[in-house]
């Protein structure tokens, strides 16, 4: 089973104590039941099945379970399979694992140039620079078959692909914000931060020109204070298309998979945190 992690507390109170939550990390592997995540036409071999007339639930390692809640919520979650038919189609391959972690990923180094790329061709310009929260990723991509419920859940919000052209003085603004907030998604830029001060800045290979206009490709969540982030302010020109990021990931994956190619990414170097 692909591997997530499970957040349980523990109330202090239960011990006699007011000291309030502890929280303790487990893995969840499916060693007690052999669960695994289910595709559109493996449902009893990934999640097991319930006898109609017993109401017993038998997991996929053949483990019984005759009572309390676990029958119910494997019920629950069987019949509930016909209707996710549709986001259990495996849309692309991914060679490893990877995540959404600050100051950068493998995974946000692929979200973001993807930005900027796709920018680059709606709009039919150079875009100096790409950025997108860390938060707008929600979670990981997995090893091996990619489901359609991946990159759904990958990217649940309708952020909308914009292009802000700003001069070289609100870039530095930008990138300053960037560095006291805590890091963003970076594309275009090699920065190191120190005390949430940016040391150094380099777009493009080159110093930030105060006087010069850049172009940057963002999502309309971060135009106006999300995140801490305010991409627009001071803008000279803004653009805010219709293309949905994760729709536009979504196909972009899709179009990998026809080509005959896997998902697959590194990390530069690009953001350093001293």
């Amino acid at each position: 089973m692909k591997k997530t992690v499970l957040l349980l507390f523990l109330l202090a109170a239960l011990s006699g104590c007011k000291t309030g939550m502890v929280w303790e990390k487990l893995p969840i592997d499916g060693h007690r039941t052999g669960v695994t995540a289910p595709t559109a036409d493996n449902i009893p071999e990934a999640l097991g099945t319930v006898d109609p007339a017993t109401g017993a639930y038998t997991a996929p390692n053949g483990t019984v379970f005759g009572g309390g809640a676990t029958p119910k919520v494997a019920s629950l979650l069987i019949e509930a399979q016909p209707q996710m038919a549709e986001v259990k189609e495996v849309i692309a391959f991914s060679t490893r694992a990877m995540s959404a972690e600050a100051p950068e990923s493998e995974l946000s180094n692929f979200v973001v140039d993807f930005l900027r790329s796709k920018a680059e061709t709606m709009f039919k310009r150079k875009m100096d620079v790409g950025i997108i929260n860390f938060g707008g990723i929600r979670v990981d991509m997995p090893e091996g078959d990619v489901l359609l419920d991946d990159i759904r859940s990958m990217f649940p919000f309708n952020n909308k692909i914009c292009m802000v052209e700003l001069p070289g003085k609100e870039l530095l603004r930008l990138m300053d914000d960037v560095a006291k907030y805590g890091p963003q998604c970076l594309s275009g830029v090699k920065m190191v931060i120190a005390d949430k001060k940016v040391e150094s800045l380099e777009v493009g290979g080159k110093s930030v020109d105060p006087k010069k206009k850049y172009n940057v490709a963002t999502v309309d969540f971060l135009l106006d204070g999300g995140d801490n982030i305010s991409v627009a302010r001071g803008a000279t020109k803004l653009t805010i298309s219709e293309v949905i990021i994760g729709k536009a990931i979504e196909e972009y994956v899709r179009q990998l998979t026809a080509e005959g190619k896997a998902i697959e990414y590194q990390t530069d170097g690009r953001v350093v945190v001293k």
